[in-house]
This record gives structure tokens, sequence and C-alpha cells, in this order.
């Protein structure tokens, strides 16, 4: 369905939330006023959706299994800087399914490796992710496998959206709602889930300023292929907004916010001590909200904790399905929200 004529809306998000119900697991919801050492004075409030802690190491796991849940399809296919791959690739094990993964020639050989060790086929291809979907695209076309792609697709959108009902339905009264910025499936599930509140959040999207495709995108008015970069956000390398998720963006995103690499691995190293392991891409909504400045109650979703150490074990006696575990934090542990 093209962006013009998609329905797509928040009931699909809740519509997602029962479907994936099982595959899925619903992460806790922290607060982080008792560091405000790490996070600054006077910044209380501060939420963080710990999607760290999803099957997998990431919120691609919601979208994917929207997707791919209830298909017929024995074959799967799908194009993936490495999060996506390893949910699509978890999940097919699950259910019985095949899966490849087309990767880009620069994506991490550790997410690589994972993949593999779920039991799906890696391909990898030259050039960036535009060059990637594109050969995802043909490979689904060529062989009738399902494409689950990354971003662009409704049930996928409204799958990552899932991530902010759940903040929602804890936090209902949230100011502001930082979220990291790929693809845009997530970004666009979230601006749809905020629809869902009776006093909806400013939605503020961050994307590494290397690749701030969105923005670039939204200044022109129509989709902007921008080149591709190596961000230290690996898992935010998008060339070019999708169609079913630019027009949800375009209409309905409040802000967005671009974060340097060196901001990037600070707020990484925030998170590291407060006892989050998040990867780069998975830190990259607190170092916009730590750029732009928040006030009152703020959620900032931490999208992905697949470090290497948490990689070398996926695949392994079900680590993909538990989810990396946290090490022991050095400073007063996270309290979850009540």
């Amino acid at each position: 369905m093209t962006a013009a004529g998609t329905r797509l809306g928040p009931a699909d998000v809740r519509a997602a939330a029962v479907r994936i119900r099982g595959p899925v697991r619903r992460t806790p919801l922290l607060a982080a006023d008792a560091l405000p050492a790490l996070f600054g004075p006077g910044q209380r409030g501060l939420l963080l959706k710990a999607e760290h802690l999803q099957h997998g190491g990431s919120f691609k796991a919601r979208g994917a299994a929207n997707a791919m849940l209830g298909q017929d399809s024995v074959t799967v296919v799908a194009g993936s800087s490495g999060n996506h791959g390893i949910a699509v690739a978890a999940l097919a094990r699950r259910i019985g399914a095949e899966a490849t993964v087309v990767m880009a020639a620069g994506a991490g050989r550790a997410k690589a490796d994972a993949i593999r060790r779920l039991g799906a086929r890696v391909l990898t291809v030259d050039g960036g992710v535009a060059a990637r979907d594109q050969r995802a695209r043909e490979l689904a076309e060529d062989t009738g496998a399902l494409l689950v792609p990354s971003s662009d697709d409704e049930l996928v959108v409204a799958g990552q959206g899932t991530v902010v009902l759940e903040i929602l339905e804890e936090a209902p009264d949230i100011d502001l709602l930082f979220v990291p910025v790929g693809g845009g499936g997530l970004l666009a599930g979230s601006c749809l889930a905020a629809a869902l509140a009776a006093r909806p959040p400013r939605v503020i999207g961050v994307e590494p300023r290397q690749a701030c495709r969105y923005a670039v995108s939204l200044e022109a008015g129509s989709p902007v292929e921008v080149p591709a970069s190596q961000t230290v956000a690996d898992g935010l390398r998008g060339q070019r907004p999708g169609e079913i998720t630019f027009p949800i963006i375009q209409r309905r995103v409040d802000e967005l916010v671009a974060v340097e690499d060196g901001e990037i691995l600070r707020a990484m190293e925030l998170l590291h001590r407060a006892g989050l392991p998040a990867e780069p891409s998975g830190s990259v909504a607190l170092a916009g909200a730590l750029r732009r400045g928040f006030h009152g109650r703020t959620a900032v979703v931490v999208s992905g904790g697949n470090s290497p150490s948490a990689l070398a074990a996926m695949g392994v006696g079900g680590a993909a399905e538990a989810g990396p575990a946290a090490p022991p934090s050095p400073v007063p542990p996270l309290s979850v929200l009540q």
C-alpha cells in the first residue's frame, strides 16, 4: 500500500500489542531520579524505556513479530544493519521458517555473526542501506519469500509503536518523548501511539548528524536520499525516508534533533554507568535529550543493547530470546516505575 493510501492509525498500534503478546517482552520503564549526579541536577522526571532488555536485544523484535506472526510463508527476507536481522532470525527460528538477511558491506561483523548463529543466511552487498534494501526486495520477489522491511512497512511501524504504548500505559502524563531515528519505523509508530494519550507528549526524533535524512527531507518537503554514512550509531545509517514512514512523521513529529558521534558515545557512557548496557544506536535518544534539554516528565527510548559481549552469546542457550543481561551497576540501581 502506498503512503498516499495508507490507513495506518493509532488503532493499529493497539492491535499490534495484542498480536505480539508472548513473543515480545514488555520491557521496564525505569525512573532515573536517583541518578542526578549522572544526568544533571534539576533534571528529575527522566524515564528510560529499557528496550535493550527486549528479546534479541532491541525494539526490532516488535515490528518483526507483528509482520511475521500469522503469515503462511516458510521463508522470509529482510534487509538490516543488524538488530532487525537478529529479530527476524530469532523469530524465524521460533516459528520454523527459513530466513535470509541482506546486509551492507559496512555492517558490523559481530551482528552478522549473531544472525548466522541464529540459523539465518547472511548476504552482503556493496553500497549502503539503499543498496541493501533494494537487494532484499529483489530477492523476495525472485524467491516468493515474505519481505520483512526494517521500517517501511505498516505492520512493522505498528509493532514498533507498541514501545510508546507501553510507556503511556505506565506514565500517561509524560511531557516529552525522545526517540532515535534510523529508517523511521520507531518514530512513525511512536507518533501514532502518542496520539492515544489524553494529553499527547511532544514527540522528538533524534538523528545522528551524519545521517539526518528526515531533517533534510522535512525541510525539502519530500523524501531525500542522503549519502551513506559511517556514524558510530550503526543501526541508524538509513539514507532515505520510507514511503509509509515519511508522511506520518511529516504530519505528526514535533521536533527533530541532530547529535554528533561524540555526544552519542557520552550518552552511552552515562547509560552504562547507570547499569544500562546500551549500544551506540540505543543511546542516541538520550544524547538528543541532553543536547536539547528537557523538563517535566520525559521519556527516552533506550532502543538496543547489542554490544559485542551481548552479541557473542546470541543464539547460544536461548540468549537471543532471553535478551542481554545487564552487568552489575556501579551506581545506585534505577527503580522500575510503578
